[in-house]
């Protein structure tokens, strides 16, 4: 018999204009049919309540906080409410609330280092909006990794993993333009993300050896230095020092072959050099179910893998999918993670 979660996931609201309070709606209506662990809402419950409205769909929503929305999650959906700073029209996305938006990452992070929420789970955010209102980083991802340090005084080195039922895929570079992966590409970020990545995949999923496949940067991986140095002079040396150092990983391998059925059989990761080498394949073999995980945090933290979808935020027709993935994977890494300490 499953043992009862001991606490709740928290959920940000991510951007309140998106589809976040609506895919949050129809997750919390299903929650009995796929057994979904308690989770509580960080945001504001009257842009819940307008959008519930919107879409014809009856949530209670009762205000509660990590140490009530447990008890609350079977009858009415938990909000811990964060205002939203101005009154938020689907699909219209205002600078204003990103004060709001940012909150609610922080209050998560609070609460799950306390040990009061079982782990993160972020709805998705428009850095664009953000960045209108002075957001300093890249992303989610960035943004967490500096929750963290200034929670435990420790750098972080973030690592994003897309996960989904055919492929676990990660970046080594994440959200800089294409013209600047050459000079950012380093063996010591190499090796450092593939670290992590191991560690994560041995405490949090489970796996006892994990098997890395590391892709090339050119094309064909350089065909011997070719199409380029990179793949010779930085990414084969990285893949012998983790060898070395008793991590099995292979590469580089050409990214062109590495993800059809019989290539994906044999790893358990496909680390990739940048972001669209990593998120095109994992989207592609599952784009309602994959998950956006952070690994290398002191706490666990997933995500829905599409964005903010303003342009069908309201209308009934988001689907909640990838964010029941996310809730899914955040619960089973958090009962993973709290079953090792």
């Amino acid at each position: 018999m499953a043992v009862p979660f001991s606490r709740p996931l928290a959920l940000t609201q991510g951007d309140p204009a998106g589809v976040g309070p609506d895919i949050t709606l129809m997750a919390w209506l299903r929650r009995r049919e796929l057994g979904l662990a308690p989770f509580f809402f960080i945001g504001d419950p009257d842009v819940l309540a307008v959008r519930a409205r919107q879409l014809d769909v009856t949530v209670p929503i009762r205000h509660a906080d990590a140490n009530t929305a447990s008890e609350i999650f079977a009858e009415a959906l938990p909000v811990l409410p964060i205002a939203a700073g101005v009154e938020v029209a689907a699909g219209e996305p205002h600078v204003a609330t990103a004060a709001g938006t940012i909150a609610a990452i922080e209050t998560a992070v609070a609460l799950t280092h306390k040990g009061e929420a079982l782990a993160v789970v972020t709805n998705p955010i428009a850095k664009s909006v953000l960045y209108e209102a002075g957001f300093k980083f890249p992303g989610h991802t960035e943004f967490l990794a500096d929750l963290a340090a200034r929670a435990t005084g420790k750098a972080m080195t973030p690592v994003m993993m897309l996960a989904g039922p055919k492929l676990r895929a990660i970046p080594v570079t994440i959200h800089i333009p294409i013209r600047d992966v050459p000079q950012a590409l380093t063996g010591a970020l190499i090796v450092e993300t593939c670290r992590i990545a191991n560690a994560d995949l041995i405490e949090r999923f489970g796996i006892a050896q994990p098997r890395l496949a590391v892709a090339g940067l050119n094309p064909h991986a350089g065909e011997s230095g070719t199409m380029g140095r990179e793949d010779e002079d930085i990414i084969h040396p990285a893949v012998q020092q983790l060898r070395a150092e008793g991590i099995d990983a292979i590469g580089p391998l050409p990214a062109d072959t590495m993800f059809h059925d019989e290539a994906r059989a044999r790893y358990d990761v496909a680390v990739c050099m940048y972001h669209d080498q990593a998120l095109i394949p994992a989207k592609a073999l599952g784009f309602d179910d994959s998950v956006n995980v952070t690994l290398g945090l002191p706490f666990v933290r997933t995500s829905p893998d599409h964005g903010t979808a303003f342009g069908i935020a309201g209308k009934g027709i988001a689907r909640e999918h990838s964010l029941v993935a996310a809730l899914k994977l955040g619960a089973q890494l958090g009962r993973n993670a709290e079953s090792r300490r």
